[in-house]
């Protein structure tokens, strides 16, 4: 008796040890990407690198992250998700130092493009989620993502106020040099998650190998292949609004700190958005869930787009689309775990992910063209609106009963 509960305690301390941890590194892994959208006009200005090539290499980081995340899901399954993020904080350090030391279109491109890409793949949400899941009692596994993901938030919300007054102090590029360093702390942090694969029972994680025939049979489940559509929407939405927005806002007049106000507060109210979207996916259909925040951002973009900008409407609308910006995260992930089980979550999460960063490729990048090319964003926002009614229809079409493999 006293050893089932010594053993409780211990479960407990490990779960509660890797809820830290994941929250610090999604703080960093995704606090350091969202700061991206604050450096665009400022290394144009100081160093002439392009607003198409920045635009264009966050389009490129966008979908490197997403061809990357699948197979780093199925290493982080095989292996376990500690050792898979150490080694995505050394990609970040390349992607984030190379600009910093030689800032030009080119390594603009091939280290935010390329390396930062395979270092949020590897160093993310995903496998943090991944592995939190995995931990976590199945009747609580929805709750307990939401939790990593809004502890997430919250170093997501004060990279950017910070990198935004590291600009002001050392430059843009003293700015991504500090990205830079502060992406070497993951790795201590990574060795408290998953280091090693969790003991399960049941058939043993796929792994690379096994990769191709698993996103197969994933991909021909319809209900399966209809959340992967409707996550387009998702990364197609918020890759403009992170890369884009700051800019948008200073075209329409407003002070450049309301663009960092406004990323700041997109991070502040992911916060309890994303903890209730956990919560609510141990009690609804997590599919029904993502409809409806498929459609609620959509309104709010349409407000935002057809009236008049203000600095106290930028920042409602900042809060309402953070209430929602990444509660995808936990409802997707719970969704996949109830018919598929965990033992594979980290590969088919990346499967679905893909569809994820091929929008965010299309909106950080169309953003990038159409600002080249006519200066504003104004025929960008009818787009945005329909991609979005689309996946929330989408996500209503879902017809999952149930889990058909169990969820161990």
């Amino acid at each position: 008796m006293q050893s089932a509960e010594a053993s409780a305690r211990s479960a407990k301390t490990v779960l509660l040890i890797a809820l830290i941890a994941a929250s610090a590194t999604s703080s960093l892994g995704m606090g350091i990407r969202q700061t991206f959208g604050l450096l665009l006009l400022p290394l144009a200005t100081e160093s002439g690198v392009a607003p198409w090539a920045f635009g264009l290499a966050v389009a490129l980081h966008n979908l490197v992250w997403g061809l990357a995340q699948p197979f780093s899901g199925a290493m982080a399954d095989k292996y376990g998700s500690g050792r898979v993020m150490a080694a995505g904080a050394i990609f970040y350090v390349i992607g984030c130092g190379l600009p910093a030391l030689f800032p030009s279109n080119a390594t603009v491109l091939i280290g935010i493009g390329l390396f930062s890409g395979l270092g949020v793949a590897s160093a993310g949400t995903g496998l943090a989620l991944a592995a939190v899941a995995r931990l976590a009692p199945a009747a609580k596994r929805g709750e307990y993502i939401g939790i990593a993901s809004a502890g997430g938030s919250l170093g997501q919300a004060a990279m950017v106020p910070l990198v935004f007054h590291a600009i002001g102090w050392m430059g843009a590029t003293g700015a991504m040099a500090m990205l830079a360093i502060s992406a070497l702390l993951i790795i201590p942090i990574a060795r408290n998650i998953e280091w090693k694969p969790t003991p399960r029972i049941g058939p043993p994680a796929a792994g690379l190998r096994g990769l191709p025939a698993l996103a197969r049979n994933a991909l021909a489940d319809r209900n399966f292949a209809l959340l992967t559509g409707g996550f387009f929407a998702c990364g197609f939405q918020l890759a403009f609004l992170t890369t884009h927005l700051p800019s948008h806002i200073a075209l329409c007049g407003l002070p450049a700190n309301i663009g960092m106000t406004a990323l700041m507060m997109v991070g502040l109210f992911n916060i309890p958005g994303s903890w209730l979207c956990g919560w609510l996916s141990s009690r609804i259909r997590p599919e029904n869930g993502l409809a409806w925040i498929y459609l609620f951002r959509t309104i709010a973009i349409a407000i935002f787009a057809y009236t008049t900008p203000t600095e106290w409407g930028t920042i409602l609308f900042a809060s309402v689309m953070g209430f929602v910006w990444l509660g995808t995260v936990p409802l997707t992930s719970a969704a996949i775990a109830r018919s598929f089980g965990v033992a594979n979550l980290g590969a088919l999460y990346g499967v679905c992910f893909f569809s994820h960063q091929i929008g965010g490729f299309l909106g950080a990048g169309s953003g990038a063209l159409l600002m080249e090319t006519v200066g504003n964003y104004t025929a960008f926002w009818p787009v945005m609106i329909v991609v979005g009614l689309i996946a929330s229809l989408l996500n209503w079409m879902t017809r999952t009963s149930g889990p058909r493999v169990a969820a161990a």
